[in-house]
């Protein structure tokens, strides 16, 4: 492989890009696909008038810091500047609602996939469509808005995803890849486009309206994995870094959301395989061999970023409540004067867990920052139920944080390996909760009563996948699929470190979720008293 700075200075490098719920990282990768240099920017979302949003603003601000704190890593380590890139590659969280007018700008706030407004469009598009609508889709958020009489839907001209946005802003091409399509309105697996008879028959729904649009007319354009969604043009370089010091030409795969790059990331994009990322928001995908023989609420059918069928298990909530909880543990360790390495402390708080009860001596938490369609809940509030007599001690109650991170997610699974009998030979997790070797992945496997794979790259996450679609598109000289190209190129058959379950851990935690579904109203109740 060519030294790092030449690679960089002769334009070889490759950058991925994901804006996810808490942070925007950018990922610098060479020819070997390891990364060469990050940068990120923390953000969070706002509840404006009582919808979650980032602003376009927000969005723009955050997307440079980013690749600024990317060209000062590389500045730092490499004596160099980025001044070309052989590719790039845009993901993002998925889903959502993002329409524009015909002067290119945002009609209304970006609306997240984390709102739960839009349960009467969900359910009538599910009975439509005779498929199973979730309520972040964004054609649930395009009906709603419908329903509700907003005065921007007329004005629609384009609507997108916020990793389509991006693309969008860098190249001028208003595509999206077909995993993150799939969250807009369903895909057809064998045409690898939108389905058609969904198309219509929304059409047909709405034609009483008289909009100057059809659907397709304002949704953006399928792509596969592979495929070539355009290149950087040079408004498109000084968006992403003002300094000027990018140049245009790069070439951008398609953009993607999150789950398919998780996807690609964990190398499980063929039947039977499926990975788990956990971290703001925690979802599995199960890439299926066979069409389940229903629709499941709980269910959503995607595709990977080739066009397979998914099915997706997503949960509003996920880390977020355990974060809280470890803050408070780094003010009572500054209260006693002591100096606070929250890497560690996470750390430390996540092992102690191994030492709790296997049902977390009967304490319950209830991560709910926002709703979780999942258990029917339109509103979330964080709570910790716990009895006189239960075992309230350091290891349970961290044990019960991390089961409640990784239980709603039980809940949907139990679907597909117990109803439907879904065939699965690995499952990898990504993400945040895997940081912390052996503890997220051993109450995975307990609570999926499966064994759960960990690679050395888990903590990367959606930016080094996007970043591995991108070079896809410019470093596949033999034409393989991308299975195939992840398999015996990136991979090379590496599928990390396997965790079997424990079957005290499955017993304990069968317990557990037990007594958690038990005592759902508890959390319903505080929806209606706390507000």
């Amino acid at each position: 492989m060519t030294d790092p700075k030449t690679l960089i200075e002769s334009g070889g490098a490759v950058l991925g890009i994901e804006l996810g719920s808490t942070r925007i990282k950018s990922v610098l990768i060479g020819p070997d696909f390891k990364p060469l240099a990050q940068g990120s920017h923390e953000w969070e979302n706002q509840l404006a008038d009582g919808l979650w949003t980032y602003s376009i603003e927000a969005v723009h601000a955050g997307l440079q810091a980013s690749y600024a704190d990317l060209r000062a890593q590389v500045k730092a380590r490499y004596g160099c500047e980025i001044t070309r890139l052989s590719a790039i590659g845009v993901s993002a969280m998925m889903h959502g609602y993002m329409p524009f007018g015909a002067d290119g700008r945002i009609l209304v706030p970006f609306r997240t996939w984390r709102n739960t407004n839009t349960g009467a469009a969900a359910a009538e598009l599910s009975d439509l469509f005779r498929f199973n609508i979730p309520l972040r889709w964004s054609i649930s958020h395009l009906y709603q808005a419908i329903l509700n009489g907003e005065e921007h839907v007329p004005q629609i001209t384009f609507l997108t995803t916020l990793a389509g946005y991006v693309h969008w802003q860098l190249t001028g091409e208003k595509v999206i890849g077909i995993g993150d399509a799939s969250g807009m309105i369903p895909v057809d697996p064998h045409t690898k486009d939108y389905n058609a008879r969904m198309v219509k028959a929304f059409d047909t729904l709405v034609a009483p309206h008289h909009f100057p649009w059809k659907l397709r007319d304002i949704l953006p354009k399928c792509l596969p994995a592979g495929a070539d969604a355009g290149s950087l043009t040079p408004e498109g370089a000084l968006f992403l870094d003002p300094s000027g010091t990018l140049r245009a030409g790069a070439r951008l795969c398609p953009p993607e959301g999150d789950a398919g790059t998780g996807m690609v990331a964990t190398n499980a994009v063929e039947p039977q395989t499926g990975n788990v990322s956990a971290g703001t928001s925690s979802f599995s995908m199960i890439v299926l061999e066979k069409d389940l023989s229903q629709p499941y609420e709980m269910i959503d059918i995607v595709t990977t970023p080739e066009g397979a069928p998914v099915a997706m298990v997503h949960c509003n909530n996920c880390t977020s409540d355990i974060n809280a909880w470890v803050n408070v543990f780094a003010e009572f360790q500054q209260l006693m004067g002591q100096p606070v390495d929250r890497g560690e402390l996470f750390t430390r708080l996540f092992e102690v867990a191994l030492q709790g009860d296997a049902d977390c001596g009967g304490l319950l938490s209830y991560n709910y920052i926002s709703g979780e369609p999942v258990t029917g809940l339109a509103e979330g509030r964080p709570l910790l139920v716990r009895g006189a007599s239960d075992r309230f001690t350091l290891a349970n109650l961290m044990r019960a944080h991390l089961y409640a991170s990784v239980g709603v997610l039980k809940i949907g699974n139990d679907i597909l390996f117990g109803e439907e009998q879904v065939g699965v030979r690995r499952i990898t997790g990504h993400g945040g909760l895997f940081k912390t070797k052996g503890v997220g992945q051993r109450f995975l496997a307990a609570a999926l009563n499966s064994p759960i794979s960990v690679m050395e790259t888990a903590g990367e996450g959606g930016a080094w996948g996007i970043a591995l679609l991108a070079a896809f598109c410019v470093d596949n000289p033999g034409g393989l699929s991308l299975a195939a190209w992840l398999d015996t190129v990136v991979f090379a058959g590496n599928e990390g470190v396997q965790v079997q379950p424990d079957p005290a851990d499955v017993a304990g935690f069968d317990a557990w979720i037990r007594q958690y579904r038990d005592c759902l109203p508890v959390e319903e109740a505080a929806v209606r008293c706390k507000k």
